[in-house]
């Protein structure tokens, strides 16, 4: 990645968040929120191993026998997670101008999931079952794509995400209509007798088959109830690779029109904007929005 693009992205993370201007402050901001310098991509680094060790913790600590044999070590090594944690999150919040923003932001809710288990378990011993959520430190792993090696491939993967959202939302309602409709198709045909006590029991009958999971709880009986379940499955089996081909294809189109970054870092060539919806990746011999269908402007003759 060249150091264009770390900047603007730096840039863009102190706008969002509103770090210092100067000052102790704005070096702890700098190591914790901008990984383009050399301490912060080693920050990060530290504690994408501290958040795995913590969690591989939580998980051992899960085994019985495991768990009889190194309670103790257990319990220290969370306890000395828990506060390194807890003094992260609390430098986040310390250097920087908009700390209630960032409080409630994703990874703000999720550095403070990381340490409020443990505490809260033990102010209140009753809800000690409940520390498990612990394990949702593995999703502060996510700040890996801070780094800037990673910076390119997360933004082009986040990008076609986003494009396609549309057509994966009308595809979810697509499926969601065909299991109900088969589902109380199946309710009329086998009937509580053959363990469809219900149309929402159905429903779900229609949902494991179409997902090709098929539990076996509540299976057809009648010849027509099969035929409609063999039907099923062969319709989940090729709606299963839908939302994969609709993200390859808009990853696809980032590849042709040179992704969200050209290949010396710059954006890419063709960003006109769609007038309608302010669709902005088009390829460059274009005429309509790729989206919408409207006329696009400036379009070289």
């Amino acid at each position: 990645m060249l150091p264009e693009v770390s900047k603007g992205l730096a840039a863009d993370s102190q706008i969002m968040w509103g770090g210092p201007d100067g000052g102790w402050r704005h070096r702890i901001y700098r190591l914790a929120f901008q990984s383009e310098t050399p301490a912060g991509r080693l920050f990060d680094k530290f504690l994408v191993v501290a958040i795995i060790t913590s969690v591989m913790v939580v998980i051992l600590d899960s085994v019985d026998h495991i768990h009889a044999r190194w309670s103790l070590e257990f319990a220290l090594a969370e306890w000395a997670f828990t506060a390194l944690f807890t003094v992260e999150y609390v430098l986040r919040l310390i250097c920087q101008k908009r700390a209630t923003r960032y409080a409630f932001s994703f990874f703000g809710i999720i550095d403070l999931l990381a340490v409020l288990p443990t505490y809260l378990a033990l102010l209140f011993p009753a809800i000690y079952v409940l520390i498990d959520v612990r394990i949702l430190r593995l999703l502060r792993v996510f700040r890996i794509f801070k780094l800037t090696a990673y910076i390119s491939e997360y933004q082009t993967l986040l990008f076609a995400l986003r494009s396609s959202s549309r057509k994966i939302l009308v595809f979810l309602s697509a499926v969601v209509l065909i299991v109900v409709v088969m589902g109380s198709l199946m309710y009329v045909v086998e009937g509580p007798e053959h363990g469809f006590t219900s149309i929402p029991a159905s429903i779900y009958w229609a949902i494991t088959t179409m997902t090709t999971v098929g539990y076996g709880d509540i299976t057809p009986e009648t010849p027509l109830g099969r035929f409609v379940t063999a039907l099923m499955m062969l319709l989940g089996w090729g709606t299963l690779a839908v939302p994969t081909g609709i993200v390859t294809s808009e990853l696809a189109l980032q590849h042709r029109v040179g992704g969200l970054f050209g290949p010396h870092g710059q954006q890419a060539a063709d960003g006109r904007a769609c007038n309608t919806c302010h669709e902005n990746q088009h390829m460059n011999d274009a005429a309509y929005c790729r989206k919408c269908g409207t006329e696009l402007p400036g379009l070289a003759n």
